[in-house]
């Protein structure tokens, strides 16, 4: 099996506002956002790749005009933790490249959550 990913940033505000008043979290805070895609697959293409990076660039559009400096309690729908968040960019991913095998995003250097089915 050949694997490929790429990261992307994004910075933004989120508030779990579903955890008790008295949880860190459920204040109004931001992180620097780290996402990472993963593709995979058993054969490469006529190109020597399982897809070129270059293709990738929707994602890094779609991150910039929707994920970037937003509150993300405005963007998805469901609570904005990384797990949600992760599953969130993996759909999105799968639909465009069926390649995409997982999506991992981190909110600090510390910290990932990954969705892969």
């Amino acid at each position: 099996m050949f694997r490929i990913t790429k990261e992307f940033h994004f910075s933004a505000s989120h508030q779990l506002d579903h955890l008790p008043a008295d949880h860190q979290c459920a204040r109004l805070h931001g992180h620097n956002y780290r996402v990472v895609v993963e593709l995979a697959a058993d054969r490469l293409d006529k190109n020597g790749f399982v897809r070129d990076y270059h293709e990738l660039k929707p994602l890094k559009t779609y991150i910039d005009d929707s994920f970037d400096h937003r509150h993300l309690n405005e963007v998805l729908s469901g609570p904005s933790t990384a797990e949600n968040i992760a599953r969130h960019f993996y759909d999105w991913c799968k639909a465009r490249w069926p390649e995409t095998s997982a999506v991992k995003v981190s909110e600090t250097s510390k910290t990932w959550a990954e969705y892969r089915p």
